[in-house]
């Protein structure tokens, strides 16, 4: 089996790399000052950028700066301190990593460092579009804070729909296994169809073959 290399990004010639993969693959442009301030982890299959998430531990959140100011005037959860959280960004696992076993790996490191991170809040934002995602992040039991149209500035690219919420770093350790099985059922699930599909041409072709 190939192995899947775990790197920390931190040259400003990797950290651009990783950007224009996360702009390419999930149609959001993220800065450069925003990303130097993350933790960026990236996972590499023959060498090539394959999956990468960042985590921003420190107040300037993304996620936030995207909710409306009505919604935050009216949220409880702003009461909180800022310095207690944490957000995840840039997640992308690339098409690259066909192994069930290598897309759990990314997602075992993620949780890992989510817990290590000993913050209070996670923050998660995430495109309302992407059902898969949504219930992948439902399982950590998150709490709602905006869903809809992004308050965006000048110059900023995001989804044209967003779901921001938060949860508790407690909360993603202790539904880590149930995550994780879901999606390696999910995967199985995939492969088993494109055995099927694959059965089905190779059926179809030698139909044709004898016709």
């Amino acid at each position: 089996m190939e192995k899947l290399t775990l790197k920390i990004i931190e040259s400003e010639e990797e950290t651009l790399s990783v950007l224009d993969k996360i702009e390419t693959n999930l149609g959001v442009k993220l800065p450069f000052d925003y990303a130097k301030n993350s933790k960026i982890v990236g996972f590499f299959l023959r060498g090539k950028l394959s999956a990468c998430y960042m985590l921003v531990t420190r107040p300037g959140f993304r996620s936030l700066l995207f909710v409306p100011d009505k919604i935050k005037n009216e949220n409880n959860f702003f009461d909180n301190e800022s310095f207690e959280m944490m957000e995840i960004n840039g997640l992308w696992i690339g098409p690259a990593l066909k192994n069930p076993s290598m897309q759990l790996t990314v997602w075992a490191h993620l949780i890992k460092d989510i817990f290590m991170s000993k913050k209070r809040f996670i923050l998660l934002m995430q495109n309302s579009n992407n059902k898969c995602m949504e219930r992948v992040m439902n399982m950590a039991n998150p709490s709602l804070i905006y869903e809809g149209a992004p308050s965006t500035m000048a110059g900023e690219r995001t989804h044209q729909s967003i779901r921001v919420s938060y949860t508790t770093r407690w909360s993603v350790f202790l539904n880590a296994p149930k995550c994780l099985r879901e999606l390696f059922q999910r995967q199985q699930r995939t492969k088993l169809s494109s055995k099927k599909k694959r059965h089905l041409q190779a059926l179809k072709q030698s139909e044709s073959e004898f016709a």
